[in-house]
């Protein structure tokens, strides 16, 4: 049974940081690139940042440039999303997802999403 598990979200103010992760089990980790998605309530879901299976390549939202940082380790299953300068439109429920395609080819997904997590909620106050 695959599971995509997030932890890490919670309250933290404008201008902070907080690193999610994303613990993998059940598939073969290195083979898939994965991401992370948000979803904030009334709004649609948005892509955030993507990792090709090799770690060389990855793909950002454009609100998130320049201060989130996507990575994995594929030795521990675990893919992280490093989120620096917080601001309140960044409050969401995020989500990881692994892509059958491990590449990322100009956007992302490449191939289809066959795995989802839970989520984990971030709330950024002003």
């Amino acid at each position: 049974q695959v599971q995509l598990v997030e932890s890490g979200g919670g309250l933290v103010q404008a201008g902070g940081s907080l690193r999610l992760s994303c613990a993998a089990s059940g598939l073969t980790f290195r083979a898939y690139s994965m991401g992370w998605f948000r979803q904030a309530p009334g709004k649609e879901r948005e892509f955030v940042a993507a990792i090709s299976w090799d770690i060389e390549s990855t793909y950002y939202g454009d609100s998130v440039k320049g201060r989130f940082t996507i990575s994995r380790d594929n030795a521990k299953n675990t893919m992280y999303l490093q989120m620096n300068s917080l601001k309140p439109d960044d409050t969401a429920v995020y989500y990881c997802a692994a892509d059958t395609d491990g590449r990322i080819l100009g956007s992302w997904p490449t191939g289809t999403v066959a795995y989802w997590g839970q989520g984990t909620q971030v709330t950024v106050s002003s």
